[in-house]
């Protein structure tokens, strides 16, 4: 399995799930946790994704996140899991 963490944040609107998940489906990437909150009219989410079945690069995947991203309005972070929690250790 290769984990991937991704973060969304950014205004809230319709369909920033939906673009995400469908993305993600059409490259074959399973989403393993899904959590998301609307704060003050602020959208954050946080998913954990196994990408190990995708044909694209990490590198492809979180570029095509990242246009998504530019689309819709929010920003899209695509991190390996082990880079994430080096990066995050108190």
């Amino acid at each position: 399995m290769q984990r991937t963490i991704i973060t969304v944040t950014g205004k809230d609107t319709v369909g920033i799930i939906a673009s995400v998940c469908t993305y993600l489906a059409d490259n074959q990437v399973n989403i393993l946790n899904i959590s998301q909150t609307i704060v003050d009219g602020f959208f954050n989410m946080v998913m954990v994704v196994d990408v190990s079945a995708s044909p694209k690069s990490h590198g492809e995947l979180a570029g095509g996140l990242s246009e998504i991203g530019e689309k819709i309005g929010v920003k899209i972070l695509c991190q390996k899991e082990e880079i994430f929690t080096k990066m995050h250790r108190v």
